[in-house]
């Protein structure tokens, strides 16, 4: 053997082979997102009115050529407060995943690598998070931690690391006994850099993959966290909030609680649309 396979080209070939024209499926995933990405960095200039500005004179006001959403009960513009908090609800998509993605990866990589009791304790810590109904388990961690954003960051990588663990663990298990692993170590690479450079890249496919559906789940539970006064605090403008403030309106003022439910809807569905066409396009189960 005349050397180790290097592992990003291994990983560029991988995605490379199953990477044709992109299927309409993940187009639509793709434009989806993107349309909210450019909404968050673009709101300060789209926005037509300042998101936390009171318009006592326009209180409660339906959707009209004024104000195209509607008023709250403030006269503070609704299509101002959803593009204002697209910023907010994508930073918790992104950070509610990524953290928990950290944190599992780096747990299912030590137990999948080293086995033996280094396996069975974390393995069985896993166990134990699986027993607690995670919605609640989150709930209960921001409780004890106080509401507020950093609250629920926090709470979401306790509570969500244990599925990308599962996932990688299950990739490093097989991946350790290839190979370009068994070349790496007659070639006397060490064990860092056997499982960073040469099984770890291999391995968080299935996990990206699975990270784009995970968007939905945390955006839904941020949603709820945040409506039930656990999450983001008011004034700042969030979905969640924005429902939990409408919901003693909604038979005299439904667009307060509508609209940002439906903005809700449409976000979750571009990552479950970019999820899908992922999976779809690298021959990975989501």
């Amino acid at each position: 053997m005349t050397g180790a396979v290097p592992a990003l080209s291994r990983t560029r070939g991988f995605i490379s082979r199953r990477v044709g024209s992109p299927k309409p499926v993940l187009m639509a995933g793709i434009l989806m997102v993107a349309f909210w990405v450019v909404i968050a960095f673009a709101a300060p200039w789209i926005a037509p009115y300042d998101p936390n500005v009171h318009d006592y004179g326009a209180v409660l006001s339906p959707p009209s050529a004024t104000h195209w959403l509607g008023t709250d009960m403030f006269g503070r513009d609704i299509l101002s407060r959803i593009i204002h908090a697209t910023i907010v609800d994508l930073q918790i998509g992104v950070l509610g995943v990524v953290l928990p993605f950290v944190l599992g990866t780096f747990i299912g990589l030590i137990a999948g690598y080293f086995g033996g009791v280094i396996d069975m304790v974390l393995m069985r810590l896993l166990d134990i998070m699986l027993a607690f109904p995670w919605l609640i388990l989150l709930m209960a961690i921001i409780a004890v931690l106080g509401p507020g954003l950093y609250s629920f960051y926090i709470a979401i990588t306790l509570v969500g690391w244990v599925s990308y663990a599962r996932l990688v663990r299950s990739q490093v298990l097989v991946l350790k006994s290839s190979d370009f692993v068994m070349a790496a170590r007659a070639l006397g690479y060490g064990d860092m850099r056997i499982m960073l450079r040469h099984i770890l890249p291999n391995a968080l496919v299935a996990s990206i993959v699975f990270s784009m559906s995970d968007v939905v789940l945390v955006l839904l539970a941020g949603a709820s966290v945040s409506y039930l006064g656990m999450g983001v605090q008011p004034p700042t403008a969030e979905w969640g909030v924005m429902i939990a403030e409408g919901q003693t309106f909604i038979t005299t003022a439904w667009w307060i609680p509508a609209f940002p439910g439906v903005a809700i809807v449409l976000m979750a569905l571009g990552f479950s649309l970019l999820a899908d066409g992922l999976a779809e396009q690298l021959d990975v189960d989501p």
